[in-house]
């Protein structure tokens, strides 16, 4: 019997996870350079972000699991932004060539436009011309609207012109509805496939609630992410003609006695970088400022991905160009990380696989950003220690008894 319980003993330890050890202990964490300026009053404090996924964070190589600045060895340093995380990368090549908390949870404003973007711009004929409904308008009092009317008509084409160049939220609205069916629950059908899109693109930590990027309760992304995203949107020749386009007309609607208007890009990346393709700009006074920008120069293409900036020194597309400049200064083989693809994501979630295991440094990120954190068992592992512990009093006892136990006298 103690032989059963022994082997049952030892069966159910190793269902045990390890524990991290002192010995695996993390490599300390880079500060990002940061300006010396001090911080805005009246900010909102930041929603509390899901827990760090240790496997999450080493999406895309072991050395983008950090909170802090990593970079490539021997390079100079990137210049100071007030950006809380941020990432510059290849977009065809898909090298990483340094970040700030590349996979660090972040709230994203409106470059979740991007993700609407990525999820619905093949969906819809440009030219198609539909009408604005009142619910189209409902949107954040005093956020962000180009100047849709409920009962006009405008073409597809002018309502990404509105998203992108002047962040309109009211054509967030249109557009998600459009895309998905066009009737009540189609703003809901389309932020259910962007969330699809994030996944299939590998976006693991991107999670949207509203089309627009206006706040919303779980709503998060990454600078890795948005990287992901920006790749597929600058892939798409109507994006980046949108992204490009300096100012659009807004067509007048007669029958509702509205005139007609023009409306600018308010991204100042296309009038002032050299070689700029264009992006998006973001803001809400809980998320702060975020950016997504990309730039050419010599053939070689990059986006910069940057969230929870402050507006000085710099502006959020500044701090975006001056990343971009640092980018273009490194070699073109500088690499700390790949942006995956979507058909290595595809590949990877249709092969049957054991649960991936944290590598060392992606243990020892989510060890250094938490270090109180309880280290958490799983059922059957607490099952396995609830075993142990229900077998130790029985294997006490009858070890006892065999000690006190003497042998009898034989009879003569």
């Amino acid at each position: 019997m103690i032989r059963s319980i022994l082997a049952a003993a030892s069966a159910a330890a190793l269902l045990v996870p390890a524990v991290a050890t002192p010995a695996a202990a993390a490599a300390p964490v880079i500060p990002c350079p940061k300006p010396k300026v001090a911080p805005p009053a009246g900010v909102p404090a930041r929603p509390v972000p899901p827990p760090d996924d240790p496997v999450g964070f080493a999406i895309g190589g072991d050395a983008l699991a950090t909170h802090g600045l990593i970079v490539p060895a021997g390079v100079r340093q990137p210049p100071a932004v007030t950006a809380t995380t941020w990432m510059v990368a290849d977009l065809d090549t898909g090298e990483v060539l340094g970040g700030c908390g590349p996979h660090v949870y972040q709230t994203p404003a409106s470059v979740q436009k991007t993700l609407l973007a990525a999820t619905a711009i093949d969906k819809l004929d440009p030219a198609q011309k539909i009408t604005v409904v009142p619910s189209d308008l409902d949107i954040e009092p005093g956020s962000s609207a180009v100047g849709l009317v409920a009962g006009g008509t405008y073409p597809i084409s002018t309502l990404w012109l509105g998203l992108l160049l002047n962040s309109g939220n009211d054509a967030a609205n249109a557009l998600a509805r459009l895309a998905g069916g066009g009737g009540k629950d189609g703003v809901a059908k389309t932020v259910a496939a962007m969330n699809d899109t994030a996944k299939r693109l590998g976006a693991y930590q991107t999670h949207a609630v509203t089309p627009s990027g206006l706040d919303g309760k779980g709503q998060f992304t990454s600078a890795y992410d948005l990287a992901l995203i920006a790749r597929v949107c600058f892939a798409n020749a109507d994006f980046r003609k949108y992204a490009l386009t300096r100012t659009a007309q807004m067509p007048a609607q007669p029958k509702l006695k509205k005139g007609g208007f023009q409306f600018q890009n308010e991204n100042k990346l296309i009038y002032n970088y050299p070689g700029a393709m264009g992006g998006k700009t973001g803001f809400t006074k809980l998320a702060r400022h975020s950016y997504v920008g990309a730039a050419e120069r010599n053939g070689r293409r990059l986006v910069v991905t940057l969230l929870g900036a402050e507006a000085r020194p710099q502006r959020g597309y500044e701090q975006g160009a001056s990343l971009l400049d640092w980018g273009f200064s490194l070699p073109e083989d500088a690499s700390v990380g790949k942006l995956v693809t979507p058909e290595e994501t595809a590949a990877k979630n249709a092969t049957p696989q054991k649960a991936p295991q944290p590598s060392a440094t992606a243990q020892a990120a989510a060890s250094t950003t938490r270090p109180t954190s309880p280290q958490l068992l799983s059922v059957a592992a607490a099952a396995s220690v609830a075993l142990l512990l229900a077998a130790t009093p029985l294997l006490l006892l009858l070890t006892q008894r065999r000690r006190i136990r003497r042998p009898r006298k034989s009879r003569q």
